[in-house]
């Protein structure tokens, strides 16, 4: 599968409605908007990215949201919400100890009611905090087609699979999400405009060889 999505990227570079240089917008407009959000990544097509980079992380009930690591404490008002105050815990993610607020500990309803916050607000400003709701991986994938077909342009998504190995290990096998997700988007022919990323080598070895 990997190897399927490489030749998609090739087929979008050279496509003639795709410029020589592939604009990647990563987290979105996360500059100008609180990262990972509709209006985040709404704002990157609008000012010209060829592709939107979602983070992918898992929800207890198994669904893959949209984070930049599963630790939400520091991008959403999970702190705000004393229903979720004892869900904060220490636990150990790639070797390293993290105290939060985790993805895994939350249903994706339950995550529903957070909203995101700016990761560095006395850098960026807090001016959209608390407007936008935490995405799904296949909301992301419908953003991306509503743009295709407003703009005439192929929008494509640069998925990155965070953490897989940490969330096999509490049985939150990610790889099988993730191409259940394709599959049922239609996004594993040649032609589809994604982007396998991943910072260990297993999992796109085994989505390779799919």
């Amino acid at each position: 599968m990997f190897r399927i999505i490489l030749t998609a990227l090739l087929l979008l570079t050279a496509s003639p409605a795709v410029a020589d240089i592939l604009i990647i917008a990563h987290r979105g407009a996360s500059g100008e908007r609180p990262e990972h959000t509709r209006a985040a990544y709404e704002l990157a097509i609008q000012q010209g990215a060829d592709i939107i980079e979602p983070d992918l992380v898992m929800t207890r009930d198994g669904v893959l949201v949209v984070r930049h690591e599963n630790e939400i404490g520091g991008t959403t008002d999970v702190a705000a919400h004393p229903a979720f105050a004892d869900r904060r815990v220490t636990t150990t993610i790639d070797g390293q100890a993290v105290t939060g607020w985790f993805t895994e500990d939350f249903t994706l309803a339950e995550l529903m009611t957070l909203r995101a916050r700016e990761r560095l607000p006395e850098l960026r400003g807090t001016a959209f905090d608390g407007q936008e709701p935490i995405l799904t991986f296949e909301q992301v994938l419908d953003i991306a087609a509503e743009a295709s077909a407003q703009t005439g342009r192929t929008i494509g998504v640069a998925p990155e699979l965070k953490h897989p190995t940490y969330f096999a290990g509490i049985d939150r096998p990610m790889e099988e999400a993730f191409v259940a997700v394709l599959e049922r988007r239609g996004l594993t022919g040649a032609d589809a405009p994604v982007l396998v990323q991943c910072f260990e080598i297993g999992p796109l070895e085994r989505l390779a060889a799919r």
